[in-house]
């Protein structure tokens, strides 16, 4: 069982792993505490980029000759395989941890193993320590290696009565700086940042993370099936981060930039493109979390294609009584189709409402 002290390192490493999000894709976010022969803690650290350091060589560098004799309490199992870094659970071995806690397994085939180096070396493992915590926080990764595709994380902003824009068209702006600056907190945590033709023909909007000290830019995606909504001069094309203009296949884009140009096939039903190629194809690029930010048209096809993995609305106390809804087509017909969701947080963000919600599991036979 668990000591107290290993719940408290638990709880540290979670909360440093947090430090990568936006940073480490392909790989996951992971955070790592040693504690040395007498359960006081020698070392922390977390992985801080792809291709750096892992959180357990943080935190073993930090702790030195503590280390030997000592336990570690990692977020996620120490990895087992060699690639641009070298294999956590020997680094570990090596040092002479003598006690391994994990919070969840490793679901990467490629990766796994790591708990069975260990216990083979003679190190005392235990698994699922603050395990739901752990994998809340790291929550982008493992969706993305359980599906093969980057998790989609939804976001919105409305009136009270669900509108997204007035009558006339007019947004800006109808939630506060304080939700503005959570947004911008959600892109830098994101790999992409996702948007419609008609969110960057109205607002032109440039999609860079602002306000957040060492953040790293995520990619800017726009879908503009027909390559007439993002026009040479247009801000998502400025220096601020890369970017990528999804048109389809058949478009005539010769005025946007080669190397911006994303081509897919169109979906096979309805307007836009194939949604499950576009999931796909960002992930081909190491990209396993992404922000998507609008319009109400292409939410309604993530949301049709089963592709929305949290939602996150920003509820302004305020009331237009007429305008655009936030969600357009989803391919829900009658209330029995509806996609009913779970709330797991909610927070006041100055004078609004943030709401976080994930799908229901759909129940077996329905």
């Amino acid at each position: 069982m668990a000591t107290a002290a290993e719940r408290t390192a638990m709880r540290r490493a979670i909360t440093l792993a947090a430090r990568g999000l936006g940073a480490t894709s392909p790989n996951p976010v992971v955070g790592c505490v040693i504690l040395d022969a007498a359960g006081e803690q020698a070392g922390e650290g977390f992985h801080q980029r792809a291709g750096g350091p892992h959180a357990e060589v943080h935190a073993l560098r930090e702790a030195g000759e503590r280390a030997r004799g000592g336990t570690a309490c990692v977020t996620l199992e120490p990895c087992n395989h060699t690639g641009r870094t070298g294999p956590c659970a020997q680094a570990l071995v090596e040092a002479g941890v003598s006690r391994v806690v994990y919070a969840v397994s490793d679901p990467n085939p490629q990766a796994t193993g790591g708990a069975d180096t260990l216990r083979s070396a003679g190190v005392e493992v235990e698994q699922g320590l603050l395990a739901d915590e752990a994998e809340a926080g790291n929550t982008a990764w493992l969706t993305s290696v359980r599906l093969g595709r980057p998790y989609v994380l939804w976001k919105y902003a409305a009136t009270l009565d669900g509108r997204i824009a007035a009558a006339d068209a007019t947004s800006r702006w109808i939630t506060s700086p304080e939700a503005r600056a959570d947004v911008h907190r959600l892109r830098a945590e994101a790999d992409a940042v996702v948007v419609g033709s008609g969110t960057a023909r109205a607002d032109d909007p440039q999609l860079g993370v602002r306000g957040i000290e060492g953040a790293v830019q995520p990619l800017r995606v726009v879908v503009d099936t027909d390559a007439t909504a993002v026009r040479p001069g247009a801000r998502v094309l400025d220096s601020t981060a890369p970017t990528l203009i999804a048109v389809a296949d058949d478009a005539e884009a010769g005025h946007l930039p080669d190397d911006a140009v994303l081509r897919l096939p169109r979906a096979a039903q309805g307007p836009g493109l194939d949604i499950d190629a576009l999931l796909a194809a960002l992930h081909g690029r190491g990209l396993r979390s992404v922000l998507l930010e609008g319009g109400p048209v292409l939410a309604g096809s993530f949301v049709a294609a089963g592709a929305v993995d949290t939602v996150v609305g920003y509820l302004a106390p305020v009331l237009l009584g007429a305008g655009p809804a936030a969600l357009a087509d989803a391919g829900i017909s009658t209330i029995s189709q509806a996609l009913r969701l779970d709330v797991t947080e909610t927070a006041r963000i100055g004078p609004d409402l943030r709401i976080t919600a994930v799908p229901v599991p759909a129940r077996k036979g329905n």
